[in-house]
């Protein structure tokens, strides 16, 4: 079986930054191809157009093109026979793409086109409240509609999806998966009274409810440490940059206490979550986190937000605890209890690394996804 697959990221020396979608492709597509199964993968928008195979995968590095008019279209029409092309030349039985604005839409391939949801712009737009471009909107149902197969990497972002686009197709629920062989516990590292958030410093990532949160531990617990690694990013409201946003709600006393990181290697964030005592994600936006399971896997005690998605990773009370990030004050005494109890947050990262290889490991995830493609390939 050869498996391909379309994505705008991955992480490699040779095609730019990734995020949670690019590693969450990694750790499958390195699973398939241990059990033996072909992968190509297309990765669009690149600086340069290359073919190369490297650890048994064979990559596609696709150059961004310019059209002077209907580029939204030309766009999807170039990949489609790129895609097409390949798809003959080596035998490609499927090929997965994701939602996000509809990359797939007005494509027709020669073999069963997959879309696995890891977040619509519609959805990530509606659980922010803010508006959606009509085109990205139009563009992401043609995309939908036109899928043979559909998975979501949780339930919650299924019944959303299917909600927003009033979607009569089935979908599959294949969660993201973690390397449990990479992402180890450390305890030996952990500094007593560090609390970590990594990731983007955004405002949907509920990152403007932190001050608040670290402003009343820090009261109660003046040497507490409170870590931030990821990149700044510019607020969509305001415009501002959302590391200064924050630093206006800190009060002297809590600023001497903040470490900022900014965008680090990931070897160094794997370093990071290791240290942390505490690790808080107040995310108001997610499909599937792959920081929360990472940071699980790793034995870590997690404050999270309570939406949707949260019960499908998080056993409230069991392995952490799921906070509405608005409620400042609830969301401080639940990561109080843990600095203030290292045996609590000890045994609350061995509920989450539990819950992680049961659930989330590649080991388990690998074996859903493989099942799931010899159903495709064998009723297309």
């Amino acid at each position: 079986m050869h498996i391909g697959f379309l994505t705008p990221e991955y992480p490699h020396s040779r095609t730019g930054p990734a995020a949670g979608l690019g590693t969450s492709i990694k750790n499958m597509v390195t699973a398939l191809e241990a059990k033996g199964i072909k992968v190509s993968l297309f990765i669009y928008d690149q600086q340069e157009d290359d073919i190369f195979i490297e650890n048994g995968l064979k990559f596609h590095l696709i150059r961004h093109r310019n059209f002077k008019m209907f580029g939204w279209y030309l766009h999807r029409k170039f990949l489609q026979n790129y895609l097409n092309k390949y798809i003959t030349i080596d035998h490609i039985h499927a090929v997965e793409a994701q939602d996000w604005t509809g990359i797939t839409a007005f494509m027709k391939l020669r073999c069963p086109l997959v879309i696995r949801m890891n977040g619509s712009d519609a959805y990530f737009c509606k659980l922010e409240n803010r508006p959606q471009k009509k085109k990205n909107l139009w563009f992401e149902k043609v995309a939908l509609e036109g899928a043979d197969y559909l998975i979501s990497v949780s339930r919650f972002t299924s019944e959303e999806t299917q909600k927003i686009f009033k979607l009569k197709k089935n979908i599959e629920v294949i969660p993201n998966s973690v390397d449990v062989q990479r992402f180890l516990p450390q305890q030996e590292k952990v500094q007593r009274g560090r609390v970590l958030y990594f990731g983007s410093i955004i405002r949907k990532k509920g990152v403007l409810e932190l001050p608040g949160i670290f402003n009343r531990i820090v009261e109660k617990v003046p040497t507490a440490r409170f870590i931030l690694a990821g990149k700044d990013v510019r607020d969509v409201h305001t415009g501002k940059s959302t590391k200064n946003l924050m630093k206006e709600q800190f009060i002297p006393a809590t600023t001497v206490n903040v470490e900022w990181l900014g965008n680090l290697p990931y070897e160094a964030v794997l370093e990071e979550i290791a240290k942390a005592q505490v690790v808080v994600v107040p995310s108001f936006a997610e499909a599937l986190p792959m920081t929360w399971i990472e940071a699980m896997a790793m034995e870590k005690a997690l404050v999270t937000s309570n939406i949707g998605w949260a019960k499908e990773v998080m056993i409230d009370g069991e392995t952490g605890y799921t906070v509405d990030p608005k409620n400042q004050a609830l969301y401080a005494e639940k990561i109080l209890e843990l600095l203030n109890d290292p045996s609590l947050t000890h045994n609350m990262g061995k509920a989450a690394r539990k819950k992680i290889l049961e659930m989330f490991s590649t080991e388990v995830v690998v074996e859903q996804n493989l099942k799931f493609y010899e159903a495709v390939v064998k009723g297309f």
